[in-house]
């Protein structure tokens, strides 16, 4: 079983600890163009406020303006990934809610004790990088290295991020309602609540 690590850093800062609920964020390799990301370090490096918060802003921003192959707008491909999240839920993590957008993916979930944010993202990415890898062999790489993870400081937090993520495919222009986009647990959970 994986051990918890606390703050440690691999090309962003990360807190791994169990029983937090943590927003974590992970992208296709292509999803920005090449520099980007030094770009956009370089110019938050001085900025007043949470540079960090900043920084994830406008990587967030850039993403959902959908750049890359976006292979996760194909259903086998999404399914892929929404199947993997699911079978995770309940053995690496508690899955609250999440999202499949075309370039990358964002989740909620509680590591539960025994099991490490790194171990659980590595299972997941692996996986999926193997599966994707079959539909896209053009593709050098699948998932760009690392992800981005904040453990939620409080409910309102908490809340606030769970309708981040069922509202980022309404903002991104890909649905107009959350509970009809189909590679979210708002679709999830509208879906189980029809049931008779």
């Amino acid at each position: 079983m994986g051990e918890n690590r606390g703050w440690y850093s691999r090309y962003l800062p990360h807190f791994d600890a169990c029983d937090l609920n943590q927003f974590i964020t992970f992208r296709l390799a292509d999803s920005l163009p090449e520099g980007v990301l030094e770009r956009i370090k370089l110019e938050v490096r001085d900025f007043n406020g949470d540079a960090e918060v900043e920084e994830i802003r406008r990587i967030e921003k850039l993403i959902d303006q959908g750049s890359g192959s976006c292979i996760l707008r194909e259903t086998e491909c999404a399914k892929i990934v929404q199947d993997s999240l699911h079978y995770h839920d309940g053995k690496h993590f508690h899955l609250y809610s999440y999202v499949i957008m075309p370039n990358h993916v964002h989740f909620l979930a509680r590591f539960e004790e025994g099991h490490s944010l790194p171990e659980g993202l590595q299972s997941l990415k692996s996986y999926t990088a193997h599966r994707l890898k079959v539909l896209h062999p053009e593709m050098p790489s699948i998932w760009q290295p690392g992800y981005f993870d904040r453990y939620m400081r409080n409910q309102e937090h908490f809340d606030r991020t769970r309708t981040y993520i069922h509202q980022n495919p309404v903002k991104s222009k890909l649905c107009k309602v959350a509970e009809d986009f189909v590679w979210s647990s708002a679709f999830d959970n509208k879906t189980r609540e029809a049931r008779p």
